[in-house]
């Protein structure tokens, strides 16, 4: 069993998540901490836990890169990812594995997830998704945050993550959920409904990001496409693109860039016209009347 967790200027908090995956009920556990060319003193912090854990650095190249060096160095069979700034309770793993081992058909899974402000404090809850919601394959276009607890919630076998080729480092801020579109393709996902995985809701500039998450969810909507069912490949597909246009186009109104905004639910309205493209046309609305969408 290995862990892998990125780490990029966390020395403030790191030592949270290390001291989780350390606590943990089952023994045995590799853990893996990659320093993706930090400024502070994250390497010197974890370079402190001497044997208890392997410290490898690189010069900063993204979290996608810093999880992908890791799964290379990784010797378990099965691997599991944290995030510096979020942490495990102390059965997670032990609990995953068990699942994992009865049901030789699951090749990923994760569990249910507590998120918290940066004080701690509880932010709501992320639960797993539903079977009745469909193929989780098809939900992944409709639903990124499908998977519960994304990156630090997941644990795969090894050889399938090295099989579909680890996540995308050419996707910055869509690497997640579009891995997790790879894996279901491929085998099936389990989710254990107790909350063992605890997300740091963490505050940042989202308007800065928002023109590269967009770029990077279409882009792997369309390397993707060819892996939903041909049914799934013309009006569903053009209406996912759509649905995640029209959702950045609302976070781009909500942080004041509504030339972004309208830009977005134009091209919402482009791919599916008749289907999403009716909601583009009332955002557009808003838009131009001055509503807050």
């Amino acid at each position: 069993m290995s862990v892998v967790i990125p780490a990029y200027n966390a020395a403030a908090f790191v030592r949270r998540a290390v001291d989780s995956v350390l606590a943990q009920t089952m023994a045995g556990v590799e853990v893996i901490a990659v320093d993706d060319g930090s400024t502070d003193d994250t390497c010197g912090v974890l370079a402190g836990y001497g044997d208890c854990l392997r410290l490898l650095t690189q010069a900063n190249a993204g979290p996608a890169a810093a999880r992908n060096r890791g799964l290379r160095e990784a010797r378990g069979e099965f691997v599991a990812f944290l995030d510096a700034d979020d942490w495990w309770l102390p059965a997670k793993l032990e609990r995953q594995v068990a699942l994992m081992r009865a049901r030789p058909d699951v090749g990923f899974c994760s569990t249910a997830t507590r998120v918290v402000t940066q004080a701690g404090k509880p932010a709501g809850d992320w639960p797993c998704c539903m079977e009745d919601e469909g193929p989780l394959l098809e939900l992944l276009f409709v639903r990124s945050a499908a998977i519960s607890g994304s990156t630090s919630g997941v644990l795969g076998r090894r050889a399938l993550l090295t099989e579909v080729g680890g996540f995308d480092e050419a996707l910055r801020g869509f690497e997640d959920p579009d891995l997790w579109i790879r894996l279901a393709a491929r085998t099936r996902y389990a989710c254990i409904p107790e909350p063992l995985t605890v997300v740091v809701r963490t505050p940042g500039s989202v308007s800065s990001h928002l023109p590269r998450m967009r770029a990077a969810t279409l882009a792997s909507f369309r390397k993707n496409r060819t892996l939903l069912p041909p049914g799934k490949r013309g009006s569903f597909w053009r209406d996912a693109c759509a649905g995640a246009l029209l959702d950045y186009a609302k976070m781009a109104a909500r942080a004041g860039r509504r030339d972004w905004a309208w830009r977005w639910a134009s091209e919402a309205a482009f791919y599916a016209p008749l289907g999403r493209g009716r909601w583009a046309w009332g955002l557009m609305r808003d838009l131009l009347s001055g509503h807050q969408p």
